[in-house]
């Protein structure tokens, strides 16, 4: 099998009103305009989903209506609210532990934005980004950092898309107590997974839209949640064994980038696209891949890009 590679990218985009945001956004709408649910395409489906926004994001809405204004296409600003966007389902596998947020991100390489963000939206946040301004993952100045994996159930209901509640709770929250008090007023389209640290405290919660914010037994997950994993999942996602592995390794980057945690190509032609390390009391977080590394930092942001070489399990 011919080694992938893949490309990502460090950009800064301040308050996103100086215009690096938008250059960066305007290259990615085209293919990323498409994913607009057809309410999201009606003049009263768009006004739903705002009005959605307002009252459950009150705090971001400024940030919206800027980034909106200045990438100014059709559809964008209810793309923005990831309250209309079509669902998807990436793998992934992560842990919170002793202060460190430990993840592999699972999904097709070209269905990745693969773009590390140094932002200050309402405050300082480093993550992955994806959807525009949505996070796969990510920390703030105040030591929380925030990842998520898929729940592993095909339900669907209306609500957010996890991608901007990651982000919402990253400019919001302090701690893990305060953003897991905030899951609880709001709406998940699609089952989840988010493993939350900070310096004195690391849990995983599930939520879902047929389901209030139930806390995991520990601060690992997979993509199941509360509910059996039939035999058919556990074959195509392995999920159950991966769970097992990372609770058994901990937080240790060597055992994420060896089978059966660093997953190659399957089926659907997802495979393991990164590792994060965050050590968000450091404001750090390091990106590796087989052989190489690549670390940003709060008070040491250097954009650039990396093309790197996405390994073969086994």
């Amino acid at each position: 099998m011919r080694q992938q590679r893949k490309t990502f990218q460090a950009i800064e985009v301040g308050d996103g009103g100086d215009g690096r945001w938008a250059a960066h956004a305007r290259a990615l709408w085209q293919g990323l305009e498409g994913l607009l649910t057809a309410e999201g395409r009606t003049s009263e489906g768009a006004e739903r989903v705002r009005a959605l926004f307002r009252a459950h994001m009150p705090e971001l809405v400024p940030v919206l209506e800027r980034l909106a204004g200045h990438l100014d296409r059709p559809g964008v600003e209810a793309f923005l609210t990831h309250a209309a966007l079509r669902p998807f389902s990436p793998a992934c596998t992560q842990i919170g532990r002793n202060g460190t947020l430990l993840r592999n991100y699972d999904f097709p390489p070209d269905q990745c934005e693969g773009t590390i963000v140094s932002s200050r939206f309402l405050r300082p946040v480093i993550g992955m980004q994806d959807m525009l301004w949505g996070l796969l993952d990510g920390m703030n100045d105040a030591g929380l950092a925030v990842s998520l994996t898929w729940g592993g159930r095909s339900v669907y209901g209306r609500g957010f898309a996890i991608l901007i509640v990651v982000r919402y709770l990253l400019e919001t929250c302090d701690t893990v107590d305060e953003a897991v008090d905030r899951l609880r007023s709001l709406p998940i389209a699609v089952p989840q997974n988010l493993t939350l640290v900070d310096p004195a405290k690391a849990v995983t919660v599930f939520v879902g839209p047929d389901m209030s914010p139930t806390m995991a037994p520990d601060a690992c997950a997979a993509n199941h949640q509360h509910l059996p994993v039939t035999d058919e999942q556990e074959r195509a996602m392995r999920t159950q064994e991966r769970l097992r592995a990372v609770r058994a390794a901990g937080a240790d980057v060597a055992a994420m980038l060896k089978p059966p945690l660093y997953r190659s190509v399957d089926e659907q032609g997802s495979r393991t696209l990164y590792t994060a390390c965050y050590r968000p009391v450091e404001g750090r977080v390091t990106y590796y891949w087989p052989g190489e590394s690549w670390q940003q930092s709060f008070e040491d942001f250097i954009p650039g890009s990396r093309t790197v070489a996405l390994g073969r399990a086994g």
